[in-house]
């Protein structure tokens, strides 16, 4: 499995919720089996994705249609987002 972690500043978490609620890129028809929401604890503004895949190139496709959305969404909507992917190597749930 693999994970495609993507942080960002969101100035209007609100407004940036509604917008990924809308699921502009189709996640589910992209391949992402689950996908996880975090907000830091010390700096609300910042929110991480973490989506799950059964390939690297789902998610490197995937990838690549967010940053067309990106430039299409209002500035300020979305800060600095950076992107990295990871192969998932061992999960235990306790």
């Amino acid at each position: 499995m693999y994970v495609l972690r993507i942080e960002h500043a969101a100035a209007d978490y609100d407004q940036w919720k509604k917008m990924f609620d809308s699921d502009p890129v189709d996640r589910a028809g992209k391949g992402v089996r689950r996908h996880y929401v975090s907000r830091a604890v010390d700096d609300p503004s910042l929110v991480c994705i973490e989506l799950a895949f059964d390939t690297a190139q789902q998610a490197e496709t995937l990838l690549e249609a967010m940053r067309q959305v990106w430039q299409q969404v209002p500035e300020g909507v979305i800060v600095g987002p950076t992107s990295r992917l990871f192969e998932l190597v061992e999960e235990h749930a306790y």
